[in-house]
């Protein structure tokens, strides 16, 4: 079994910076890529960033140049900055992380979810 325990979402103010945090612990072994998703009221979850453990970045079209991703593979943590919020931003934010298991089969555990809002 793996739990991921994810920390840091809230309110903020248009503009703002955040960082949400998602620690993973328990049964962990070949790990693919660990991954940020989010979901707004009424809309379906969707892709924001990842990470390899090699340190390859990938970052949502929607997010770039204001959301960074980044991990400590020590800790098995991953973080999400966010800067320059935008009220369309306000969503639970998912941690994900996708193994692979001795006989190559694929293993994704998720998060809780973190609200994160921004508004005025």
């Amino acid at each position: 079994q793996v739990q991921l325990v994810e920390s840091g979402g809230g309110l903020v103010l248009p503009g703002g910076s955040l960082r949400l945090s998602c620690a993973a612990s328990g049964s962990i072994f070949n790990i693919d890529h660990m991954a940020w998703y989010r979901q707004a009221p009424g809309k379906q979850r969707e892709y924001v960033a990842a990470i390899s453990p090699a340190g390859t970045t990938n970052v949502a079209d929607s997010v770039k140049g204001r959301f960074a991703i980044s991990t400590d593979n020590a800790k098995n943590t991953v973080w999400l900055q966010m800067n320059s919020l935008k009220p369309e931003d306000t969503a639970v934010y998912y941690c994900k992380i996708l193994m692979y298991d001795p006989n190559n089969i694929p293993d994704d555990n998720w998060g809780q979810g973190n609200q994160v809002t921004v508004s005025s």
